[in-house]
């Protein structure tokens, strides 16, 4: 076989996710204020979209808020009034640190732990990156 057609049989056994261009874009935060608490309503979506245990991305979010919070029906209720612009900052900072892949750029990634530590996991390009574990 020739280079050509190694690199032809390479393109085409390569995920769909990988050629597609399609951007990722980071979900903002829609939610309300309901007396001293916050309620993010599409935090259930958020975690589907970021393809994330919901107790991962609950946990991150709370730690980085400073604030106790319950999951209620693919919603987060807060304890506490937190104001939109800083909840968007923190899915931002998870997405960067949790799900985008630092190499290419793709959220096609997955979280894996063994004994050796965590690490983010690339399907698109292969990449695997430590990330720190949320304790």
């Amino acid at each position: 076989m020739s280079y050509e057609d190694l690199l032809d049989e390479a393109y085409e056994n390569m995920p769909d996710s990988v050629l597609e261009r399609e951007r990722f874009e980071v979900p903002k935060a829609t939610g309300f204020v309901e007396g001293t608490k916050t309620v993010l309503k599409n935090f259930g979506d958020m975690s589907k979209l970021f393809n994330r245990a919901p107790e991962h991305f609950q946990k991150f979010l709370l730690k980085e808020l400073a604030t106790p919070g319950v999951p209620q029906s693919g919603r987060l209720v807060l304890g506490r009034k937190v104001q939109p612009a800083l909840i968007n900052e923190k899915i931002k900072k998870y997405a960067d640190l949790y799900v985008i892949c630092p190499d290419c750029g793709k959220p096609d990634t997955s979280i894996e732990s063994s004994k050796e530590g965590t690490f983010l996991t690339c399907q698109a390009c292969g990449k695997k990156s430590r990330v720190k574990e949320l304790v």
